[in-house]
């Protein structure tokens, strides 16, 4: 099994379950070497003293909050978990709250929870109810150095700890210029929403997170054989003489035809709505799982 991440407990009232936490994700991403485009040798990071301006080694750098102008105060793993003992071991539960109450701009990073030793029996009694309920609990926990409000989720067989953002994390809209909320105060008409709304409904299934791939990363390794076979691994690539590619107008010159158009095109491939898997928790908490497929990576370290 692969190495946990953080090991303590689900705690909830007098209940507390070992658990621990693994990853839930594998972000399909290149690793990027940095090379000297005079030889194309490979550039490296130092770390070096900045008073002595001397190379330091791994062994010899820790930890400093600068708590006024070049002064620090040095802090240890165990200054970390002194801090707070209880919220660096604990998945602390608060409250449990209907999952559909939770909007899509609040979750975060997903992690599997596996029951620790002798904890089979309670995770699986709180895995249960929280299916049964439709609920999810929402609780905090600290992961590495970082506190994090969560949600934990019932995930077929698996307990799942997403991170959630805290209300002051996410930013207003403000200073955006933004169309006014309903149709009577914008310059859409009743045709048009008609259109809309009929394109929405044929193009509407069921969730399928299996039929979406990531098609960039696979064009961009087909580019990359392409140079290997046409051997021109040391060639820097220059833009075409014609340019980038013109930008789509903005203007909408006929918002209704164009929406026919879609009409018609959806119509000749009818979808059938995807079947719904047996291990799916109950349609509540579904709903949290969706929303979770819709948020951005934001993985925080220390």
């Amino acid at each position: 099994m692969a190495r946990a991440l953080w090991k303590g407990a689900i705690s909830f009232g007098l209940v507390n379950i070992p658990v621990e936490l693994h990853p839930a994700e594998d972000r399909k991403s290149f690793q990027f070497s940095m090379l000297d485009k005079r030889d194309l040798s490979p550039v490296g990071y130092k770390r070096y003293s900045k008073r002595s301006g001397k190379e330091v080694p791994w062994s010899d750098i820790v930890k400093g909050y600068e708590y006024a102008k070049g002064k620090f105060v040095v802090l240890s793993d165990e200054d970390f978990r002194r801090a707070n003992v209880r919220a660096t071991q604990t998945i602390d539960i608060d409250a449990f709250v209907p999952a559909d109450e939770v909007p899509a701009e609040y979750f975060d990073t997903p992690y599997y929870l596996a029951p620790g030793r002798r904890g089979d029996k309670p995770y699986a009694l709180l895995r249960e109810t929280l299916q049964r309920s439709g609920r999810i609990a929402i609780a905090q926990v600290v992961i590495r150095t970082t506190q994090h409000l969560s949600a934990v989720i019932p995930h077929g067989r698996a307990l799942m700890l997403i991170t959630l953002r805290y209300h002051d994390e996410l930013l207003a809209p403000t200073g955006l210029e933004l169309p006014a909320e309903g149709l009577s105060r914008t310059a859409i008409g009743a045709k048009e929403a008609e259109l809309a709304k009929r394109l929405v409904d044929g193009m509407t299934q069921h969730f399928n997170p299996a039929k979406f791939k990531d098609s960039y990363h696979r064009d961009l390794m087909a580019r990359i054989r392409q140079k290997i076979r046409q051997r021109q691994t040391k060639v820097i690539t220059e833009p075409e003489e014609t340019g980038e590619a013109a930008p789509r107008s903005a203007q909408v010159i006929d918002l209704a035809a164009l929406l026919r158009q879609s009409l018609d095109k959806h119509a000749r491939g009818t979808t059938v709505p995807a079947k719904r898997s047996a291990s799916m928790p109950a349609k509540a908490v579904k709903s949290a799982g969706k929303r979770v497929a819709a948020t951005s990576d934001r993985r925080k370290h220390a």
